[in-house]
């Protein structure tokens, strides 16, 4: 008999997992697990304590690894990437409200991190369901959303000094995304553009996508659609980039963090 809980968080994103240890999951907790995701977009696990190789065995029985080329590889397991914080750092990764990997043509499926070294306060996670953010857009500015597609891009990531070959404004060329995409594995709709990676409309000029874009971006993380994560040692996140975005709080300035996180990769979306 599974000891497996979940406990919804809020009324559109988030669930708290318990009665499970990730390094030794069941077939049939597993599936739960699955569910719960695909259900609430996000779900946390306390007190884990996941070793680099529970980490990307758990990882692997959602999909096959994505490694992230923007972030340090974890030196003995390369296909962890370290999200470190410094402490003399003003601002953090992940700062900006995003869904990892959208400047891909097949965006990352699942993140799974990791909590390695947390500050003594802040740090937390936001993050906003994109399903909400759809279902809540009136109607026809859903039918216009609907027939839309944008550009997303690495930009964010370049660097003058970057060794990569530049192609238009980003590291790699940049790639066409609807903006309301259907989930592949549940059929959900789900809003999809960001403030990170969306650079403009297709068809339309920056300018012109401005206005539409920033009012998405701010509509759909809007504190009704979002929960918020305190990070605690051994706690880990799973969260589909398909139905969330995520933000990370850049309040701990003087302290470290560190967290390990693997990104499972995804399919094309329509």
């Amino acid at each position: 008999m599974t000891a497996l809980s979940i406990r919804k968080l809020t009324g559109h994103v988030g669930a708290e997992v318990s009665g499970v240890a990730l390094g030794d999951l069941s077939e049939e907790d597993f599936a739960a697990i699955r569910r719960a995701l695909f259900a609430h977009g996000v779900v946390f696990f306390r007190d884990q304590r996941l070793t680099p190789e529970d980490h990307i065995a758990f990882a692997e029985r959602w999909g096959a690894i994505d490694v992230n080329r923007f972030f340090t590889p974890l030196a003995s397991h390369p296909c962890i990437a370290e999200v470190r914080t410094l402490p003399e750092q003003k601002t953090v990764i992940g700062g900006i409200w995003h869904a990892d990997h959208s400047y891909n043509p097949a965006p990352a499926m699942a993140t799974i991190l990791v909590a390695r070294e947390l500050p003594d306060y802040g740090g937390d996670t936001l993050f906003a369901s994109m399903t909400a953010a759809y279902a809540h857009l009136s109607d026809g500015l859903r039918a216009t959303v609907d027939g839309l597609k944008a550009w997303h891009s690495d930009a964010s990531f370049a660097a003058p000094q970057s060794e990569h070959a530049f192609n238009q404004n980003g590291i790699t060329e940049p790639t066409l995304h609807p903006m309301a995409i259907r989930h592949p594995e549940t059929g959900q709709k789900a809003l999809f553009v960001n403030g990170d990676f969306t650079t403009h409309i297709d068809g339309w000029t920056e300018a012109e996508s401005a206005p539409l874009l920033e009012y998405l971006y701010h509509f759909a993380t809007q504190p009704e659609f979002c929960c918020r994560f305190t990070w605690s040692e051994g706690a880990v996140a799973v969260w589909d980039n398909r139905l969330v975005q995520h933000f990370a709080t850049a309040d701990y300035q003087g302290q470290g963090r560190l967290m390990h996180r693997v990104t499972v990769a995804g399919v094309p979306l329509s």
